[in-house]
């Protein structure tokens, strides 16, 4: 059985050594700083160069048969075309970086790299047992994450799908007018509110406040829009909706735009699941993806 190793950045850097479609003992959390600092400090080598040194650590000393990775962005072949948070990874080789850290550190297993949200969709296919069908996952975090298992040929920044076209929504942090992000990221919401954190926004809409009611009704009607626009364009199936946002999720009010959006009836056999922001699906996603690769 293939032993490989899985790493995930959507929050913070996780490390883990997995086998079939399992985790092997503990998953390696870096610590050192903020949450954020590592991945926003460091230029593309530095951040190889951690990579290889954790990928070295849950190693443990055993061969390994392949190395995944998931980092957010436009990710072609190993190449990152755009990372709009995380810039300074723009035009980044990365997979070639990590395999020369790697090599100094003995290491010679093949390396993939692929978006982030892309590891989780295959990490929860494989844990859910959906690896026979196309499944899609919408990530609620500091930026809006969309992937699909298997993986389709295309960009699929779902994040950056265009849901509003009032010139004033322009709160996305690629700089764009009128995309889901820039209504439903951690970010976004931010500057929307500068006077109150996002868990109080829908505190204060459960209270009645009528500005974060009204705002609370734009947050799932966005995601509607943007889910409804994948269904006309690649059809209905599971979607998966996780991240530390998934929490303020409705899914009853969530349905109801979705049913306003969605008419035909050969596109409305759509399922929502919401599933705990856990760490574990991302590294055994990107693992079990490197497996697949290497298998290929």
């Amino acid at each position: 059985m293939a032993r490989t190793i899985g790493i995930t950045t959507a929050g913070g850097i996780v490390t883990g050594l997995v086998e079939g479609h399992e985790l092997v003992g503990k998953l390696r959390i870096y610590e050192e700083g903020s949450e954020d600092e590592p991945l926003h400090s460091l230029p593309a080598e530095g951040i190889a160069q951690l990579f290889a040194n954790e990928v070295r650590a849950a190693a443990g000393g055993q061969i390994v048969d392949a190395i995944g990775v998931g980092l957010p962005g436009i990710i072609n072949d190993g190449f990152i075309e755009e990372s709009p948070n995380l810039r300074q990874l723009k035009g980044a080789h990365m997979q070639n970086l990590l395999r020369a850290a790697l090599r100094d550190s003995g290491i010679t297993a093949p390396v993939y790299v692929y978006n982030d949200a892309d590891v989780l969709a295959a990490g929860l296919a494989a844990t859910h047992g959906h690896q026979d069908r196309f499944i899609r996952v919408w990530t609620l975090g500091h930026g809006i994450g969309f992937g699909g298992y298997p993986r389709r040929e295309g960009v699929w920044e779902g994040g950056h799908v265009v849901v509003s076209l009032d010139p004033r929504e322009r709160y996305c942090g690629c700089g764009g007018v009128g995309h889901l992000e820039g209504i439903m990221g951690q970010r976004a919401m931010r500057l929307r509110f500068l006077d109150m954190e996002p868990d109080e926004v829908f505190d204060n809409a459960q209270k009645r406040d009528q500005r974060c009611v009204e705002f609370v009704k734009l947050w799932h009607r966005a995601l509607a829009a943007a889910t409804a626009n994948s269904i006309h364009l690649a059809g209905p199936g599971k979607f998966f909706i996780s991240g530390f946002n998934a929490k303020h999720l409705d899914i009853n009010l969530m349905h109801q735009y979705l049913q306003e959006m969605v008419k035909m009836s050969s596109l409305q056999s759509y399922v929502f699941e919401v599933v705990p922001s856990t760490n574990v699906d991302g590294v055994i996603g990107a693992a079990v993806s490197a497996g697949q690769n290497a298998a290929a």
